[in-house]
């Protein structure tokens, strides 16, 4: 069959609806929906711990960002800062859409951000559980064998945001008789409070701190303390550790499938892997009335 003449051609297509005629080039695209941003404050993340114990304290969120974006079907980039201000202000114009970490710390921050910020999972350890407790420590030679001997000591709390070195073991504290100041002295690391309890106990100081269960094997691990540096004479409630958060100014869909991609990841064990978690997110447990 030979070819129309193009005189012939456009006559022929003069006279034909539009939509016949209109290229694949020409046609309208649809709009591309537009990336949420994923605001990661995990201390176990790889990009805010140190890799210097094996297998540990190296989430790999870009994983998960690139999992929730083929599951939702729209972008998700991922920033990861020490703080929920500093990535507003530093790296994400101000926009926070799925916010992940210290539970206790987020719901702090966020409304100090003014974002209203839902939990909506958890995220399990290695061990299955999603808590940890703060370690009441003294230097490795001191004479005090339990929180209880702490009394007349000088002790270092954590920030008034990390529940489980400020609010937890004043309430242990307490419940052991031991005074507690109204304005207790803090640190803002674990780093700081264990390298002055070393340093005190060189000098026979009475001095304890409150660190994070996470963080001992990194502050073993990296050589803040040796071995033996630390001993552990107190340990408070569990509290909730790593828990996602979704911006409430979100459409309630979308809220939804942020939550139920999250939930879906314990069935993905490569991912799992990626996260150091042994089930993945899991349903946040009733609040106790």
């Amino acid at each position: 069959m030979t070819d129309l003449p193009r005189r012939t051609f456009l006559k022929t297509a003069a006279v034909l609806p539009l939509g016949l005629v209109t290229t694949a080039a020409t046609a309208a695209e649809p709009a591309k929906p537009d990336a949420l941003v994923l605001v990661v404050n995990d201390p176990l993340s790889s990009e805010l711990a140190c890799a210097c114990v094996q297998g540990y304290a190296q989430r790999d969120y870009e994983k998960l960002a690139k999992h929730l974006s083929a599951k939702l079907g729209r972008p998700v980039k991922v920033h990861f800062a020490e703080s929920l201000a500093g990535a507003l202000t530093k790296k994400t114009d101000g926009k926070a859409d799925i916010i992940i970490g210290k539970e206790s710390v987020v719901a702090h921050d966020a409304k100090e951000s003014k974002i209203a910020a839902v939990p909506v999972a958890a995220l399990s350890g290695k061990d299955g559980k999603t808590t940890m407790t703060g370690l009441v420590v003294v230097a490795g030679k001191d004479a005090a064998l339990s929180a209880a001997d702490l009394k007349g000591y000088k002790v270092y709390f954590g920030e008034a945001k990390a529940a489980e070195k400020h609010a937890a073991p004043i309430a242990l504290f307490k419940d052991l008789g031991v005074p507690v100041a109204d304005k207790p002295d803090t640190c803002l690391t674990c780093t700081v409070g264990a390298t002055k309890v070393v340093d005190a106990g060189k000098n026979g100081e009475k001095v304890a701190a409150v660190i994070s269960s996470y963080a001992k094997p990194l502050l073993e691990g990296c050589g803040t303390v040796q071995k033996g540096d630390l001993r552990v004479v107190g340990e408070t409630d569990p509290v909730p550790f790593i828990v996602a958060f979704v911006n409430e100014k979100l459409p309630e869909a979308t809220r939804t499938d942020i939550q139920k991609a999250l939930l879906g990841i314990g069935a993905d064990k490569d991912l799992c892997t990626a996260l150091e978690t042994k089930d993945g997110f899991v349903a946040l447990p009733a609040k106790k009335k």
